[in-house]
Parts: C-alpha cells; sequence; structure tokens
C-alpha cells in the first residue's frame, strides 16, 4: 500500500507499506534511491514486524522541496514513525546517516538502529569530489530508451547498481528519466563534507548494529571507529559485498534478523 504524509514543513512524502504486524520496521534508502529499492528484502521482513519506508524529500515520488539536511530529513522519519509508535530503523548509506540522527535526537522512537555502510565523517573528502559527482552524472545522457540502457549505465562494475538505478526512474514519453534531480543530490551530500556526525553516534543509547560492505565507501579504519563510538553497538562485515550491501540478501539477512529478533523480543 502506497500513501502520502504531510510532513510540519508542508512537504509531502511517499511512503510505502510492505505489509506486516507488530514493531514498526522503517527502512530509509541511499542517496538517489526510493522506497521500492527495499521491496525484495521488505518482503521478508514482514515476518519481524511492519515494514514500512518512504521516499525522502526529493526522492521517488515525495515532494522535491528543501531544506536537504540531515537534520530536516531525519525530522521526516520522525514524523513518519511517530504515529505507528517505537520501532527498528534500517538505513542504508544516507538513510543510515539520517537513521542515526533519527536515534540520537529522538531516543524514544528507535528501539534499535541498523546502519549500513554509512560514513559519519566525509570532511577530508575534498569539495572537488561534489563537482566530480555531478559532472559524472550529467556525462550520461537522459532520458535512456529503456531500463536495460539504465542498467547498463550505471551496472559496472557492480550490476547490483544497475538495478537500484533502474527502481529509481519514471518512464515520460520521451524515454526513462532519473527521479532524483542531481543537483538536489550534490546540494544534499554536500553538507557530508561540511560536517561531521561523531556527536550523533556517541549520543546514541538504543542497541545498534553496523553492517559494512567488504568493499566499502567508508573510509578506512572509519566502520570500526563508528561501533567504538556508539555504546555497545556490534559490527559485521558483509563478505563478497559492495556498498548495496542489501542487494545481497542472504548475507544481508544472516547478520540482520538475530539482531532483529534480540530488539523485538525484548520488553
Amino acid at each position: 500500500m502506497r500513501r502520502s504524509v504531510r510532513t510540519s514543513d508542508g512537504t509531502y512524502l511517499a511512503v510505502v507499506e510492505f505489509g506486516g504486524a507488530g514493531t514498526p520496521i522503517l527502512l530509509l534508502h541511499g542517496l538517489m534511491g526510493r522506497a521500492t529499492t527495499w521491496w525484495s528484502l521488505a518482503r521478508r521482513l514482514t515476518a519481524y514486524g511492519r515494514v514500512v519506508a518512504l521516499d525522502a524529500r526529493g526522492h521517488g515520488r515525495s515532494q522535491a522541496a528543501g531544506p536537504w539536511t540531515v537534520d530536516r530529513m531525519a525530522q521526516d522519519a520522525a514524523e513518519i514513525l511517530e504515529p505507528l509508535g517505537p520501532g527498528v530503523v534500517v538505513g542504508h548509506s544516507m538513510g543510515g546517516l539520517h537513521a542515526l540522527v533519527l536515534a540520537a535526537t529522538r531516543p524514544e522512537l528507535v528501539r534499535g538502529l541498523v546502519v549500513e555502510d554509512m560514513s559519519c565523517d566525509l570532511t577530508g573528502v575534498s569539495p572537488r569530489w561534489m563537482g566530480d559527482m555531478t559532472a559524472w552524472f550529467g556525462a550520461i545522457p537522459q532520458p535512456f530508451p529503456s531500463l536495460a540502457a539504465v542498467r547498463e549505465a550505471f551496472g559496472h562494475p557492480r550490476p547490483e547498481f544497475g538495478d537500484y538505478m533502474a527502481e529509481c526512474c519514471e518512464e515520460r514519453a520521451d524515454g526513462f528519466h532519473l527521479l532524483t534531480r542531481v543537483a538536489s543530490a550534490a546540494e544534499i551530500a554536500g553538507e557530508w563534507v561540511r560536517r561531521d556526525f561523531w556527536s550523533a553516534a556517541e549520543a546514541v543509547r538504543c542497541p545498534t548494529l553496523l553492517l559494512e560492505a567488504e568493499e566499502s565507501i567508508v573510509p578506512d579504519g572509519q566502520g570500526a571507529e563508528t561501533a567504538a563510538r556508539i555504546p555497545g553497538a556490534e559490527r559485521t562485515v558483509l563478505p563478497g559485498t559492495g556498498h548495496l550491501a542489501h542487494a545481497h540478501e542472504r548475507a544481508f539477512l544472516d547478520a540482520l534478523v538475530p539482531f532483529l529478533e534480540q530488539v523485538v523480543a525484548a520488553p
């Protein structure tokens, strides 16, 4: 089921209900993504709770309205979770950052936190990275003539990223277009190189599972440091995975399910 929610600042966000009952499990996607990129995994998680995902502002079917800050987007997630009750929040990359800040600032809403291949500190990355990202996306001609063309454009060296981006397109009269504007994505990512989020990590008090890809985009050593800064956090490196670790469902679920069962069973 799909629905639309109006946030406290008047922005309309698209929400997908995947089914299940009991403890809410809120899924937060990564940059350029949308709620339905979780589809296959989400169906399996319905055995453990009520699974819900949202399109972040400027993504999917949500309204493209700023501000694009981490704090505002974490607040968006809080406003989705509030009427459902305290739950487990699972975030990938950008969504992991939003989940982290949500757990730090609204601890009453988060019973458990799962962060997938997320960095707390990209301030050492050159600001040129933003321009390079924008130029790279801009060099790929849109519209795409087919979803196969989307997969070909983005599916190297890891085909799962091509599948991810194909899910994040819409068909118009002239072909397939990315749902998220590249300029918006660059503005969102721009904040990540200007500030770190160590204070948020240190403020988290709920059970936390850090899932890191074997071929991670997280700076070397930062996964271990993040685990050290979050009291009691568990960290697992998923072998054979890239940044979209949840595309490797078996490995992802093998790490996630015991954590979910423990959190859901806790009084």
